[in-house]
């Protein structure tokens, strides 16, 4: 029990007085290594584990997809589209903001993605219509929690990996939340555009205007219906649906808008880079500090803990929501998940809540995190790219908070919204 104080320990202070995630986790590793007298190759030997794996690669080529899309004018291709379809809308660009993060969410995986890419046009159109910009940043990043768990997703990817399950059901089962999300935002961008005289559309558009719009989105709107069919189907894995996704990427830029520049694909691959070297590196870190705790029997103590509590399913996905969302508030989603998915989830398991419905718990409850203080990466984000102070953000931030946390109820409580899909695939 030392030597596990001695880790705990020193993580809890390295990271209080501001030290990088990595650096917290590998300093305690590091010192039980050297305490208990582990030979070092052990460190090389548990990093290296953690990286040699096949899901895992797809998490570098769908960060390559999006930085590619961002600097091939299918963003904008996409955002234009949802314009004219439900610029109408009560709300209007704001409901366009929602749809248009939905489409993008099947090709980029990643919350920040979307904030960096297809935000910058949301933010910019809606500034350019009289929208107040705290406002528009404020629900670019609450659409933009869509992208983690629609497929495909990076941080799903992820969880599967840590959590030994099918990715593909869990891609697959994050369907039903996203669209839930959706639903919410909208109602509530309805109300609040109703309420406050949100600018639309002076009208619906026509059908021929919307297949104005919808021809040159089309090559980009069939990228998701591609990769969840072929996932469906069996065609391909996760992974390999990472590659194909990239392939098409690059073929409908060249080919079909023309817009394929070597420099284009050069910088999305640098940018590519420094993304997957910063995950991969928590990912190794992560996995021997994981090591550590189990070897100290970390997850067994909690597990007597929280079943001594209750063994009610109800009751503990409440406990675990309350550690997820604070854990959100601090740590990164990567770093969480691989941290807490081996000490959290093996009591919920046990007492009956179906490991994939709770992949979709875990997941959004760290999402929630990306737009909730001290932490909130996207708000940071988003202020940098709008050039709104933080208090600003987060004051408009207050009326999304009840339609993610109605959604997060919605997931926890009602198991079918993420599993009717991977049932009716079995």
């Amino acid at each position: 029990m030392e030597a596990s104080a001695l880790v705990i320990g020193t993580f809890a202070i390295l990271f209080l007085f501001g030290f990088p995630v990595v650096i917290a986790v590998l300093i305690p590793s590091l010192l039980y290594v050297l305490w208990e007298g582990i030979p070092l190759a052990m460190v090389g030997q548990r990093t290296i584990y953690a990286l040699d794996s096949f899901p895992l690669m797809a998490v570098p080529i769908f960060i390559f997809v999006g930085n590619l899309m961002n600097s091939s004018g299918i963003t904008t291709r996409i955002y234009r589209f949802a314009d004219t379809a439900f610029g109408r809308l009560p709300g209007g660009l704001a409901q366009v903001n929602i749809a248009g993060s939905l489409i993008f969410s099947g090709m980029s995986g990643a919350a920040l993605a979307d904030v960096g890419g297809l935000g910058r046009v949301e933010l910019k159109a809606m500034k350019e219509h009289g929208f107040n910009p705290a406002f528009a940043s404020a629900l670019t990043c609450s659409s933009a929690i869509v992208g983690p768990i629609f497929p495909p997703s990076i941080p799903l990817i992820i969880y599967a990996s840590v959590a030994s399950i099918s990715s593909v059901q869990l891609l697959l089962a994050g369907i039903g939340p996203a669209l839930v999300c959706v639903a919410m935002l909208s109602i509530t961008v309805a109300i609040l555009g109703i309420v406050n005289n949100y600018p639309r559309s002076p009208r619906w558009p026509t059908l021929g205007e919307v297949w104005r719009d919808f021809i040159p989105a089309l090559p980009a709107l069939f990228t998701p219906v591609l990769l969840i069919s072929g996932m469906m189907l069996g065609y391909f894995t996760p992974t390999e649906a990472a590659a194909v996704t990239a392939v098409y990427i690059l073929l409908i830029s060249a080919f079909v808008y023309r817009e394929f520049d070597i420099v284009h694909v050069f910088n999305a691959a640098v940018e590519t880079i420094k993304g997957t070297a910063a995950i991969m590196a928590i990912v190794a870190v992560a996995a021997m500090f994981g090591w550590i705790l189990a070897v100290e029997q970390i997850p067994q103590l909690f597990n007597a803990w929280v079943t001594s509590i209750s063994r009610d399913p109800i009751v503990l996905l409440l406990i675990i929501n309350l550690i997820l969302l604070i854990a959100g508030m601090f740590v990164d989603s990567t770093t969480a998940t691989l941290l807490l998915v081996p000490i959290l989830c093996p009591p919920l398991v046990a007492a009956g809540v179906d490991p994939i419905q709770l992949g979709l718990v875990v997941i959004f409850n760290l999402m929630i995190g990306l737009v909730t203080p001290p932490m909130g990466l996207a708000l940071f984000l988003m202020s940098d790219i709008a050039k709104v102070p933080m208090p600003q953000i987060l004051k408009a931030m207050i009326p999304f908070y009840p339609p993610l946390f109605i959604t997060l109820a919605i997931i926890s409580f009602v198991p079918e919204v993420s599993l009717w899909i991977p049932r009716m695939l079995q």
